[in-house]
């Protein structure tokens, strides 16, 4: 649905802020239960992008999920950078990181690094594989910096 460009996209204004603080709510307990620390990091009042309040949902999600997921002490951040046209977001963590030799893949689809530690912990190799196509939607680029043991960043922008 996505790549055949059926996916129908509802680009508007949002206040940034109360968006995240919602989506991370959401997200609070499951961290609370790994003894992980959730933060939102200083985000300005009334900074609004320009997005798909529904699909960039899906991003977050997908993205602050999985943090929590690979995360066993530490913590997870969002860090919202103003920029003057965009914003870059960030999502941060302490995690177990993601070996150098897949970080060229895993935004493709189906794929999973080492596929025992993946089935182990769930997923189907999809979802950073939507969260791409997503951002591509928003002409944006997600990229990631991880490693082993230290922890991954993703991060990408959307225009104010």
């Amino acid at each position: 649905m996505i790549e055949s460009g059926e996916m129908q996209m509802s680009f508007r204004y949002f206040e940034i802020k109360p968006y995240l603080c919602s989506i991370i709510d959401e997200y609070r307990h499951l961290a609370e239960e790994k003894g992980i620390e959730l933060k939102l990091n200083y985000v300005p009042d009334e900074l609004y992008v320009l997005g798909d309040k529904e699909r960039l949902k899906q991003v977050f999600t997908n993205l602050i999920h999985n943090a929590i997921k690979y995360t066993e002490q530490g913590r997870v951040e969002i860090i919202v950078e103003e920029e003057k046209k965009f914003v870059n977001i960030i999502i941060k963590d302490t995690g177990i990181g993601i070996p150098e030799s897949d970080l060229d893949r895993i935004f493709e689809r189906f794929y999973r690094v080492e596929k025992d530690r993946s089935r182990d912990r769930g997923g189907s190799g999809l979802g950073l594989s939507i969260v791409k196509h997503i951002l591509e939607l928003h002409n944006s680029t997600i990229k990631v910096e991880s490693k082993i043991g230290k922890g991954s960043k993703f991060y990408f922008d959307l225009p104010t």
